[in-house]
C-alpha cells in the first residue's frame, strides 16, 4: 500500500531495489580495484571492454560453442538416463531398492571434483571425458526430478486411459510423458545451470578447448581482466539460453 501511495507498483519497487543493488556492487568494485593492482582486481570498465572485445574474437566463440555443445549434449543424456531409472525403479519392483537405495545415494554423493580427476585420469583430453563427468554429475537430479512426477501421476487419468486402450506404449505417449513434462522442464532448468559450473571444472582438468580453457590460460598468464570477462561471457550465455529456450518452454506447457 505504501509503495503505490508514492507512486511505485509492486513489481516497480523490487526492479528498483534490484538495479540499487548492482549500482552499489559495481561501485564497492570500482572502489576496491583502485585500492589494487589490476593484475588483482581490474576495474568494471577494463572487464567491460575485454568482454565486448571477446564477442568479436573467433577464437572465443568457437570455444564458447564447445562448452555449449557439451552442455546440451549433457543435459540431454542426463535425463535419458535419469529418467530411465525413475522408469524402472517404478515400473520394476525389484529394481525399487536398487535404484532408491544403491544408485541414487552414491550418484547424489559422489564429489564432483572426483568425477573430473577420474576423468583426467581415465581419458584422453577432449570431448567425451568434460560430457563424461558432466553427465555423471547431473544425472541425479534428474533422476530425483523425474522420479517425483511418476510418483506423483494422475492414478485416475491413467487408470482412465487403460480404459480406452491396453497398448502400454500409448499410455506412456499419451499420458505419462505429457503429465512427466513440468518434472522434466524443473529438471532441465537445475540442470542447465549446474552444468555450466560443471563444464568449466571438467574443462580445467582435461579439455583442450572450451571456455574453461581459456579461463586456465588466462589464469596462468596472471590475466585477471580476461579471466574475469570470460566469466561474465558465460554469465551472459547462460542468461540468454534460460530466456530464450527454457523459460518459452515452461511458458507454452503451462498453458496446455
Amino acid at each position: 500500500m505504501r509503495a503505490e501511495r508514492i507512486g511505485f507498483a509492486p513489481d516497480g519497487v523490487e526492479r528498483l531495489i534490484g538495479e540499487g543493488v548492482v549500482v552499489i556492487a559495481l561501485l564497492a568494485w570500482w572502489a576496491l580495484a583502485r585500492r589494487l593492482p589490476e593484475f588483482i582486481l581490474p576495474g568494471p570498465l577494463p572487464v567491460l571492454r575485454r568482454l565486448a572485445e571477446l564477442w568479436l574474437n573467433p577464437e572465443f566463440l568457437l570455444n564458447a560453442f564447445a562448452s555449449t555443445w557439451r552442455v546440451l549434449v549433457s543435459i540431454a543424456l542426463a535425463l535419458l538416463i535419469g529418467g530411465a531409472l525413475a522408469f524402472l525403479a517404478h515400473g520394476v519392483a525389484s529394481m525399487t531398492a536398487v535404484v532408491d537405495a544403491r544408485i541414487k545415494p552414491v550418484l547424489n554423493s559422489f564429489p564432483s571434483i572426483g568425477w573430473a580427476i577420474l576423468a583426467a585420469i581415465w581419458f584422453d583430453p577432449g570431448d567425451f571425458g568434460v560430457i563424461f563427468v558432466e553427465v555423471a554429475i547431473l544425472i541425479p537430479f534428474c533422476l530425483i526430478n523425474i522420479a517425483e512426477g511418476l510418483r506423483n501421476l494422475d492414478r485416475e487419468l491413467i487408470e482412465m486411459g487403460r480404459s480406452f486402450t491396453r497398448r502400454e506404449m500409448r499410455i506412456l505417449w499419451r499420458l505419462t510423458l505429457p503429465l512427466l513434462v513440468p518434472y522434466g522442464l524443473s529438471a532441465t532448468r537445475i540442470a542447465y545451470g549446474v552444468a555450466w559450473k560443471i563444464a568449466l571444472v571438467a574443462e580445467l582438468l582435461g579439455a583442450p578447448n572450451g571456455v574453461g580453457y581459456l579461463m586456465l590460460r588466462a589464469q596462468t598468464a596472471a590475466d585477471s581482466t580476461t579471466f574475469l570477462a570470460i566469466c561474465f561471457a558465460i554469465v551472459l550465455i547462460f542468461i540468454a539460453g534460460e530466456r530464450l529456450v527454457i523459460v518459452p518452454l515452461e511458458r507454452r506447457f503451462a498453458q496446455r
